[in-house]
């Protein structure tokens, strides 16, 4: 479990299904990150980052806030996605539900998460890559400190869907 001023970032539980799911259901959190999941497809969102934690050490964390416990989001590492440049790496991420952006809780969960990273890996660099299209998503990366690495055509989108066009970001372990 990770604590930050505002946020607990900490293993999924039962009860986190329903809001995951609703935010991962959202056409509008989903824009640019891929289809909206079915109550299905999030169940096995949760088992892949728990398959994760036992084969890597990583995997997202449900996002809570720590004066209410509400459920806002999903964020942590994870391997890197395989058939992209940035397999084998260790890859940041988050996910939070539209009523809580723009607030500062993705930046502080994935400043928490870079730090886990570094306390508990001994990754070079950190990863993250989302859509060219992503603008949001690739300014809080520059906030976080990463450099732009390149872009790429992602193997998990159609030719056709514009978040095929992936860009991504890194940063390194400091000295």
């Amino acid at each position: 479990m990770i604590e930050t001023a505002r946020l607990i970032l900490r293993a999924s539980v039962a009860a986190d299904h329903a809001p995951l799911h609703a935010m991962w259901s959202d056409p509008v959190v989903m824009a640019d990150l891929g289809p909206v999941k079915t109550p299905e497809d999030s169940t096995a969102t949760i088992a892949r980052h728990e398959g994760y934690r036992q084969s890597h050490g990583l995997g997202f964390w449900t996002v809570a806030l720590r004066d209410s416990g509400t459920v806002i989001g999903f964020c942590g590492l994870k391997p890197g996605a395989e058939n992209t440049p940035i397999a084998g790496e260790v890859e940041v991420g988050w996910m939070l539900a539209a009523a809580h952006w723009r607030q500062g809780y993705a930046r502080e969960a994935a400043a928490a998460s870079l730090g886990w990273g570094w306390a508990n890996t001994d990754a070079a660099r950190i990863v993250a890559i989302t859509a060219t299209q992503n603008h949001a998503s690739r300014a809080l990366m520059e906030r976080l400190g990463m450099a732009r690495l390149g872009d790429f055509a992602h193997p998990n989108f159609a030719i056709d869907d514009p978040r095929r066009e992936t860009v991504s970001y890194a940063i390194g372990r400091l000295a």
